[in-house]
Parts: structure tokens; sequence; C-alpha cells
């Protein structure tokens, strides 16, 4: 058994609580540790320590240790916020200025600059009552939006004519129109006005590609396909960078560039480690059933919580993320119905005693699952001093039941209600376990208030979770090298509604989806019980799903594998193949 964990498994009850707080950060193991990517196995380590990715070229993993020159990014940066505050006295350059540095992915180093713009933009919407400018109008909607303000959606009613329809001098206005989509995107329940202002901007601008010149084309075609807020800036970052920039876009882009390769580095480094800690975990070797995939659940950690600073916050959540994966391939494709009942009872009362009665692969599961959780709580306490392992352990329970539900169906042969299938998949999707780790991993806003809310599946959880699971849904889903049985809402739909095409079934879940969304758009509004980085990482695991379900017909995930690699192994630079652009758009 090649399990290797610091912490060993004690009692049910609890775990060993430190002597000293001031423990010493883990560094990453670079020595002798160098990955690249192979073609052996698809987002695994070989024996050999590689990553398997492309069919037949390699990409090495270059470890840069040595640092940025600290000194000159800093006086990039320390220029660029002098512009940003120079420039946000004038309301639609602080607001075009903000929108491009979001877009960069470099927001975080200008957020005291942006809250103090916004605050004062929030100010102007008491004093602004017949803006004409539509592209202004929808880019302040959706900048305070997405920081929280509740912004009502009757700044837009400017637009529409006697007759409460969008006015038709608006088909022209090719920039406002592609603001008022991008607006639309935050829509929260019972805003039938962004609704509507979302297909007639959509309608319109699809309708306008035939005759735009190739730039506007472009900026239009990536609007329609990754509007901003339902995308990940740091996949689509390298798409905003302009060949010829001006004035202070070339200043940030230049920030950009510099901060770009930064970030990249101490993603590597965190590679490196998490592969380090996988192959000492020996789950690989010991369950060769499961799926052996770290680069892949390293990159759920990576989506979620983007700022450099949470480096070792996206190393611990990549481990629970990985015991997902592994505990749904035991439950789906390996553990006979007798087999998972065991296991389930014996992760509810998180009972060690009982586990040695299980079969040894489920055996060497809990034991791995227990030292993990025992490690992420001791490191949680030793930093904000607090205990998390009774939440953690829950979630963990509340996960397995679920699974044992739909085990349980498959056993039986017997498809429950799209309304059963949808309540319990919700939990199954594995989303409130990976928050409920974020939400201890960040330490903000530690109560118990917020603890008993976090553990009882809050809205802000599972809308997250039902976009998570109807896409799964939609029928791209297919794992590699994975037989298991899956259910679908879609099936339960063509089951309770006879004589429906799969084509209405779908637009059934794209209409869900979308309802999901508005609830988790009005979650994210303040008054907010949870931080905004928790607030983020929930949106981004809604943002990371279309990429990490988009299987093609090879059970290959082609998007989310470009984006890997421009964001590992390619230099950062200006994307001037246009046609290698527009086929990712």
């Amino acid at each position: 058994m090649a399990l290797s964990c610091s912490v060993s498994f004690t009692a049910a009850s609890g775990w060993p609580f430190p002597q000293n707080r001031n423990t010493e950060r883990v560094k990453p193991i670079l020595k002798e540790f160098k990955p690249t990517l192979s073609s052996t196995q698809k987002w695994s380590v070989s024996q050999k320590q590689t990553l398997a990715f492309g069919p037949t070229k390699q990409y090495p993993i270059t470890i840069n240790n040595d640092a940025s020159d600290t000194a000159g990014f800093a006086e990039k940066l320390q220029t660029c916020k002098h512009i940003l505050r120079k420039e946000g006295e004038e309301p639609i350059q602080g607001l075009a200025m903000i929108d491009a540095i979001q877009r960069l992915c470099i927001d975080y180093h200008f957020q005291e600059e942006i809250d103090s713009i916004l605050t004062r933009q929030s100010m102007l919407l008491s004093t602004i009552h017949s803006d004409n400018n539509l592209y202004e109008v929808a880019l302040r909607f959706r900048l305070l939006r997405q920081q929280g303000y509740h912004v009502s959606a009757g700044v837009f009613d400017n637009f529409k004519d006697s007759e409460g329809r969008f006015k038709q001098k608006l088909s022209s206005d090719i920039m406002g129109l592609v603001s008022l989509y991008e607006a639309s995107q935050l829509s929260i329940r019972g805003e039938d006005v962004l609704d509507e202002a979302g297909d007639y901007s959509y309608q319109l601008l699809r309708s306008s590609l035939t005759h735009l010149d190739n730039n506007q084309a472009r900026l239009v075609r990536n609007s329609l396909d990754h509007p901003h807020h339902k995308s990940l800036a740091s996949f689509t970052a390298n798409y905003y960078f302009n060949d010829e920039p001006k004035g202070w876009i070339s200043e940030l882009q230049e920030l950009a560039k510099t901060e770009c390769e930064r970030v990249q580095s101490q993603h590597q480094h965190e590679i490196v480690e998490i592969l380090k800690w996988w192959k000492d975990l020996g789950l690989s070797t010991e369950l060769r059933f499961a799926r052996d995939q770290p680069l892949k659940w390293y990159m759920w950690s990576m989506a979620c919580l983007t700022d450099p600073s949470l480096s070792e916050q996206r190393i611990e959540l990549t481990k629970p993320v990985s015991m997902i994966y592994i505990i749904d391939d035991i439950f789906d494709v390996h553990g006979t119905l007798d087999e998972l009942v065991c296991f389930t009872e014996v992760i509810n009362r998180w009972d060690i005693a009982a586990a040695e009665q299980l079969p040894d692969y489920m055996k060497i599961c809990f034991k791995a699952l227990n030292n993990i959780t025992n490690e992420i709580s001791y490191k949680i306490y030793n930093k904000h001093g607090w205990n998390p392992a009774d939440s953690l352990r829950k979630a963990w329970a509340s996960l397995c039941r679920a699974f044992l539900v739909e085990a349980r169906w498959f056993a039986s042969g017997k498809l429950p209600s799209g309304e059963e299938y949808l309540k319990n998949g919700i939990v199954s999707s594995g989303v409130h376990v990976v928050l409920v780790h974020i939400f201890f991993l960040l330490g903000q806003g530690l109560s118990k208030e917020n603890e008993e809310l976090i553990s009882n599946f809050p809205p802000i959880i599972s809308s997250t979770a039902t976009i998570l699971r109807l896409w799964d849904d939609l029928g791209s889903a297919k794992d590699e090298n994975q037989d298991g049985h899956d259910g679908s809402y879609v099936e339960c739909y063509l089951r309770e509604n006879e004589g429906s095409s799969f084509e209405d079934a779908r637009k059934q879940v794209v209409r869900m989806i979308s309802d999901a969304w508005e609830q988790l758009n009005q979650e994210c509004l303040s008054p907010n019980p949870f931080s905004s980085t928790f607030s983020k990482a929930s949106l981004n695991i809604a943002r990371m799903v279309p990429l990490m379900y988009d299987y093609d017909v090879n059970h290959r995930l082609p998007s989310l594998e470009e984006h890997m690699k421009s964001l590992f192994y390619e230099n950062v630079s200006v994307k001037k193949d246009k046609k290698a652009h527009d086929s990712i758009l």
C-alpha cells in the first residue's frame, strides 16, 4: 500500500491539534521532477512522471526559478495605477479601463482603485436620467452588477420606444449592442427587460456578422460565444491583446504580459507539487479502475481561485477534487451495491474501526480521504484558528449518500422523476464538497452562522451545482475511459413527456441552466454573507463547466486542452494568426 500522509487518522471524533501555530509552509519540490506532456494517457501522470496530453508533440514544463524583475514589474504596476486614477476621473474612460483590466485578468492588482471608481459610478446613477449612450450605460450596469451593486435594469428603459420595444436606430450601434448583450448576462429572476435585451442584441449582432469588417466581426463573435461574465478571464485574456496598442491599453498589455509569465511560472510550480503529492499518495497504482487525471483536477482549482496569492489554497483544493473523482468511480464503475452501502455507512459515521471491514480498495480510499481531511483541517486550524473537520466530513457524507441513491436507482432499473433526479444530482455533482473546502481554506467570514449556512446547501451553492449537473446531462459529457452508470435529466424528461424529442429536452435543459445562472447572479449581489472571493469561486465553477464537459467524439476535451497549453506551455504573445483566432472563437 503506497499511501503516504503525515497525519495518521486517530478517532472519529477528532484529530491531533497543533502545539505550535507557526508551521512552515510546504515548499514546492522542484529537483529531479520536471514533468512533460506525452501521449501515453490523457491528463495523467505516467510511471516516468509525465503528463499525458497531445497525440504526437512533447510539451516540457520548464520551471523558471529566476524571479521576474520585481522592481521593473512594480514600476509598471504603479504607472498603470496612476493612469487608472487619472483616467477614472472621466466616467467613460474609467469604465473602459476597468473593463480592459478585468479582461486581461490583472484586476486583483487594482482592486482598491476599481472599488473607488465604481463607488463614484454608482453615485452617478441617481443623477443620470436620459443617457443615450448605450455602450456606456450597459458597460456601467455590467461592471457595477459584477461588483455586487444591485443596479436596476430600468436604466435601459430610455432605449425603448413608446410601444416598449428597443428602438430601431440601435441596430447600427454595434459597440452598444455588444455592451448590451454582455450586460444581459447578469440578469436575475424577474428581469424581463434584460431577457429581452439579450435576445434583441443577440439576433442583431448575429445577423450583422456578414457585413462587418474582420476586426469588428471577431469582437462580435467572441462576445456572442464567450460573454465575459460567463467566461473565465484567465482562459480568454490572450485574445484581448491588440496588435498595435496605443495609449493606456499599451501600458496595460505590457503589464499583463509580464504578469501572465509570472503566474504561468507559479502554476508550473504548483503542478509539480500536485504531481509529487499524487504519486506519493499511491491511489493511481492501488485503484487502477479509477481515473488518474491530476492535471485535469488541478485545472478546477486554478479556475476557481485565480488570485496568485492563493497558491497554497489551490494546491490543497486539488486534493478533495481528486477524491470526488475517485469516489465517483468507486460508485459508478467498480463497487457492488452491497459494498457501496457499507462504504456509505462508514463515511456517514466516519467510523475508522468499521472501515477495517471494508474491501481492500474501499479501505485504501477511506484512509486516503481521512488523512486528506485531517491534514486540511489541521492547516486551516493552524492558519485561521477554526476546526472545520466536522463540516468537511458531513459534506463527504452527503456526497456519498447521493452517490448511493443513484446506484440504487441503477440497480433497480427504475428511473426517478426529473425533480427527484435533479434534487439528488445537485448533491452528487460534488460542487458542495468543493465549495465547503474553499470556504474554510479562504478563512473569510468564519462564524457559527456561516458554517451552518454553508453546510445546508445555500442557493449560491445549489445554483452552481445545478449548472454543472445540467451541463453534464446535455449529452456531450462522456468522460475519457469511463463506462459507468450515469443517469441523465434528459432521460427523465423524455420519459415524463411522451412524444417529446431530444431537441425539446435540450431546450428545456438550456432554459433551466439559464434560470440557475439568474439565481447565481442574484446570490452574488450585496448584501451577501460570503466573501467576494468565495462568490467569485462559485461563479468560476459555473464558468468552467462548459470547458470541462465539452467532450468531442473521441472523448477528449479539445477546448480545455487548448487553453491548458496556452496557460502552461506557450509564451505570452499577441495573437496575430487571425485564422487560428477565429477557429478558437
